[in-house]
């Protein structure tokens, strides 16, 4: 295996190797190099390692040995950088405290919080990011959504688009965006169900922040909405695997366009199904897309008769 000299370069500038232009990469931890999968060329040596100098092996363990806080997080008005008083009545050994030290720790707890919320713009976050975690906590959305969410729902503010429009409903539409940037597929019915706005209201707020923010947001592709109806349909992974495939072959043949893309995925859903004997009536799918029968019968004779599929029934 050839051997380079150590790079002046960051490893995490490293994309693709020198010599072959293969990205097939690897991090060879116990010799602290970058090598090339396809031609054994050592890219980086001398690797830093940031991880801890402790091992941990349970979460105890992990709270006792670690010594920095939680990460930086824009689902927090303060980011997370402020610090807080605990709200136990003991001390750092255990112990009760004395009635005098405890009504003094109840006044510093108190001021604390005042603190923390120091001007109009705080306490509007406070409120907004508060209101943003509970919609993403009903509806199981991700990490990276919530801090995507909140990131956008900050620029708004910064940018002052917040007046004159409800909290809530920029709130529902940082969190549709979010969901929209980050391929998570949630319908503003979806939201506007957890929000205290209506739909037509997010979707004004939505246009509207998108076309102010300039907001880059990729069209919904069908595909995306294809792993969860088969989950809540309790179908099997070839139908999923079957119903992609039905869906690549309507993009390449131009029958996407204008089409909704709920209704493409139930009819492709509904096409699987047949095709591997896992049926499932055109209303338990209609259901479950939130579409209507109508609309999967439509779409379905459009799929079989275009893409030529035979199906045995």
């Amino acid at each position: 295996m050839g051997k380079s000299e150590s790079l002046p370069i960051s490893s995490l500038e490293i994309a693709s190797c020198v010599e072959c232009g293969s990205t097939k990469l690897i991090k060879d931890y116990e010799r602290a190099e970058i090598i090339c999968m396809n031609c054994g060329l050592v890219l980086h040596e001398k690797l830093m390692d940031d991880g801890p100098e402790w091992r941990a092996f349970d979460m105890e363990q992990m709270d006792k040995r670690s010594r920095v806080g939680s990460p930086i997080t824009y689902t927090i008005h303060d980011k997370g950088l402020s610090t807080m008083i605990d709200w136990r009545n003991q001390d750092i050994f255990g112990k009760n405290l004395t009635p005098k030290r405890r009504a003094q720790i109840y006044r510093l707890r108190k001021w604390q919080r005042r603190i923390r919320v120091s001007d109009a713009k705080e306490r509007n976050l406070a409120v907004a990011l508060s209101e943003l975690d509970r919609m993403a906590s009903h509806l199981s959305l991700p990490r990276n959504v919530r801090e995507v969410s909140a990131m956008i729902y900050r620029r708004a503010v910064d940018s002052r688009l917040i007046r004159g429009r409800s909290i809530e409903g920029v709130c529902a539409a940082s969190l549709y965006a979010a969901c929209r940037r980050c391929r998570i597929p949630r319908t503003l019915e979806e939201i506007s169900g957890f929000a205290k706005v209506n739909k037509k209201e997010i979707g004004r707020s939505y246009r509207y922040i998108a076309r102010k923010l300039n907001i880059n947001i990729p069209p919904i592709d069908p595909v995306d909405y294809i792993s969860r109806f088969v989950a809540d349909l309790k179908l099997s992974g070839m139908v999923q695997k079957k119903s992609i495939e039905i869906l690549r072959r309507a993009v390449t043949s131009g029958l996407t366009s204008g089409r909704g893309p709920m209704g493409l995925a139930a009819a492709s859903i509904y096409i699987a199904s047949l095709i591997f004997n896992e049926h499932r009536t055109q209303r338990e799918i209609a259901e479950t897309a939130k579409v209507t029968e109508v609309t999967v019968r439509n779409r379905y004779k459009e799929l079989v008769e275009k893409l030529h599929i035979k199906i045995m029934i």
